[in-house]
């Protein structure tokens, strides 16, 4: 019966064409209310003054923590295979003159 159950809640996942050619962004701004965090996804490109916000994802706290963990672990998996991902400049984060109401992070 428990089996049963767990068939029922499956969730399908759609994925359309457009939404899976993806896009490019070289550049995520994070922001966050009392409720909600926002992710700002944008492409930087050299020389031209604007970088859009490509997309633009808003997740629960809840959500948030989730999307970290997933991805600490992705990021384990990945570099255990294909060796450790090297940021160049260190761990600092580019000085952004934007700010969204609420502290601000750059990944």
């Amino acid at each position: 019966m428990e089996q049963q159950q767990d068939k029922n809640k499956q969730l399908n996942i759609e994925l359309d064409e457009k939404t899976a050619q993806g896009t490019y962004a070289n550049l995520a701004v994070i922001s966050h209310s009392s409720s909600e965090f926002i992710v700002d996804f944008i492409r930087i490109m050299p020389g031209v003054p604007k970088a859009p916000v490509k997309s633009r994802i808003v997740l629960t706290p809840e959500h948030a923590k989730r999307l970290m963990n997933a991805l600490q672990g992705n990021i384990k998996k990945y570099e255990s295979v294909h060796g450790e991902i090297k940021i160049k400049g260190g761990h600092t984060s580019p000085k952004m003159p934007m700010n969204f109401g609420g502290p601000t992070a750059e990944a």
